[in-house]
C-alpha cells in the first residue's frame, strides 16, 4: 500500500473541531439521558450527571495532550499501542471501535421515533436505515465537506437547544424536580452512571481526526475545550429544566423526551410542538455525521495497523477518505439496528467508551516515564491529579455499569477475548508491518 493511499487532508480547523466534538454528543442532549432517570430519580441522576462532569473534564483535558503529542487517526488505539504494545492496543481498539459503532444504531433508533412522532405512517427501522445511508454518502464526499455539514447541522442544534431552554423555562417548578427525587437512593446514582456519561460519551472522537487538523498542537485544545463547556452548559440546563415541567416518570422511558416535554408545555397540537419536533432532528443528525466520520477513522486506522483487513485502510483517490470503512461501518449499523433496543445499545457504547478511558489514562502515565522526551503541545493540567481523577472515576463507573448490566457486561467482554484470540491464532500480535510502523512511530 503506498504512502499517498494512507495519507489524509490536513484541512480542519478550530471551528471545525468544535463542530465535530458538540456535534458527536449532542443528540445526548435530545435523548438516552432520560433513561437515568428511571433508575435513579431526577435528583438521583442529577448526582450521577455531576460526578460524571468532573470525570469528562479531569479526561479531556488529559486526553488532549494524548491527542496533541500522538496526532494520528487511530487515536485511543495508536496511544495505547505506544504505551503499552500490541495488547493494549488491539483492547483500546476494539473497546473504541464498540463505542462509535454502536453509538450510532442508538442514534438512528431515535431519529426512526423523532419521524414516527412527526407522521405516524413512517416506520422507525426504515427511516434509521435511510439516515444511515444519506449521512455515509455525505462522508463520502469528503473531510472538508462533512467537516462543513457538521458545523452548519450543530449550529443549528445548539440554537433549538437554547430555544428549547426559553420555551419550557417559564413552567419550571422546583416541586416537580424534587418530586420522589431520589426513589433508589444512592444506588440508582450508580445505576445511572452509563445514562449520565451518554451526555458526553463520543467527545473523544475529535481524536479520530487528529491527522487531518492544520496545526494541531494549537488547534486540537481550542476544539476539546469549548466542545466540553458547550456540551457541559447545554446538558444541566436541559436535564434540570426538563425534570420541573411535569411528573418525571412520564418522560423517563421514551426516545423523544424534548418534543414530548413541549407537547406538555404548549400542547401536542401546537404548531410550535410540530415544529421542534421537526427541526429536532437537528442534533441528531449532527452526532450521526460527527460518529460516522469517527467510526470510519477507527476501522480505518486498526486496518493501516494490521489489525483489520489492509482494504478497510484504502483510501478514495480523489476525495482522500476511507469510503470502504465508511460503508463497513455503516452495514454493522444496520445489523446492530435489528438486533438491539436503544438503551442497550447505550450501554454497551458506553462501556466501550470507559473501558477505553481507562486504558487511555494509564497510557498517559506510562509515556510520561517511557518517553519524557516526546514533544507535548499541551499537558493535562495538575498533572498527576487530572489524570488520576479521570482514572479512578472511569474504573467506579465501568464497574457501576457491568454490576447492574452483568449481561451486557458478558457481551462485551466475550466479544474482547474473541477478537484477542483471533488476533493470536493469527500470529499479529508478532508482526509488525511497515503501516504499523507508520502509526506507532
Amino acid at each position: 500500500m503506498s504512502a499517498q493511499e494512507t495519507v489524509l487532508k490536513k484541512v480542519i480547523k478550530p471551528i471545525h473541531l468544535w463542530a465535530i466534538g458538540v456535534g458527536l454528543v449532542i443528540s445526548g442532549e435530545y435523548f438516552g439521558w432520560n433513561y437515568g432517570w428511571d433508575v435513579a430519580g431526577t435528583l438521583g441522576f442529577l448526582i450521577a450527571t455531576v460526578i460524571i462532569t468532573v470525570l469528562y473534564i479531569t479526561f479531556i483535558f488529559s486526553f488532549t495532550e494524548l491527542t496533541t503529542s500522538i496526532p494520528q487517526a487511530g487515536g485511543p488505539f495508536t496511544y495505547t499501542h505506544r504505551a503499552m504494545g500490541p495488547f493494549g492496543g488491539l483492547i483500546a481498539g476494539y473497546a473504541t471501535a464498540v463505542e462509535f459503532l454502536l453509538a450510532t444504531p442508538a442514534i438512528a433508533f431515535a431519529l426512526g421515533n423523532y419521524l414516527h412522532f412527526l407522521h405516524p405512517a413512517l416506520p422507525v427501522l426504515g427511516c434509521g436505515i435511510a439516515f444511515y445511508v444519506i449521512l455515509t454518502a455525505v462522508n463520502l464526499l469528503g473531510i472538508k465537506e462533512s467537516a462543513l455539514f457538521s458545523l452548519i447541522i450543530t449550529l443549528l442544534a445548539v440554537v433549538e437547544l437554547l430555544i428549547y431552554m426559553g420555551i419550557v423555562a417559564p413552567s419550571f417548578s422546583t416541586a416537580n424536580f424534587l418530586h420522589d427525587a431520589m426513589p433508589a437512593g444512592w444506588m440508582g446514582v450508580f445505576a445511572a452512571l452509563p445514562f449520565a456519561m451518554w451526555l458526553y460519551v463520543c467527545i473523544e472522537g475529535i481524536a479520530m481526526v487528529a491527522e487531518e487538523v492544520k496545526d494541531p498542537g494549537a488547534n486540537i485544545p481550542k476544539g476539546y475545550i469549548s466542545a466540553m463547556l458547550t456540551l457541559a452548559i447545554l446538558a444541566v440546563g436541559v436535564m434540570v429544566l426538563t425534570g420541573g415541567i411535569t411528573d418525571w416518570r412520564r418522560l423517563s422511558t421514551i426516545d423523544y423526551p424534548l418534543p414530548e416535554a413541549i407537547g406538555v408545555v404548549l400542547g401536542k397540537q401546537n404548531g410550535i410542538t410540530k415544529i421542534f419536533a421537526g427541526i429536532g432532528l437537528f442534533g441528531l443528525i449532527a452526532s450521526f455525521n460527527g460518529i460516522i466520520i469517527s467510526y470510519s477513522r477507527q476501522l480505518f486506522a486498526l486496518a493501516r495497523g494490521g489489525y483489520l483487513p489492509p482494504v478497510l485502510a484504502v483510501l478514495s483517490p480523489e476525495r482522500q477518505v476511507p469510503y470502504v470503512a465508511l460503508i463497513v461501518g455503516g452495514l454493522l449499523g444496520v445489523v446492530a439496528l435489528y438486533f438491539g433496543k436503544t438503551d442497550q445499545l447505550v450501554i454497551l457504547s458506553v462501556m466501550g467508551a470507559v473501558v477505553m478511558y481507562i486504558l487511555s489514562m494509564i497510557s498517559l502515565f506510562i509515556l510520561r516515564k517511557k518517553e519524557p522526551a516526546l514533544e507535548r503541545p499541551f499537558k493535562a493540567p495538575f498533572y498527576p491529579w487530572f489524570p488520576g481523577i479521570a482514572l479512578v472515576l472511569s474504573i467506579v463507573s465501568l464497574i457501576a455499569i457491568v454490576y447492574y448490566n452483568w449481561q451486557l457486561g458478558i457481551l462485551f467482554f466475550a466479544g474482547m477475548l474473541i477478537a484477542l484470540g483471533v488476533f493470536v491464532a493469527t500470529g499479529k500480535h508478532k508482526v509488525t508491518t511497515p503501516e504499523q510502523e507508520n502509526v506507532i512511530a
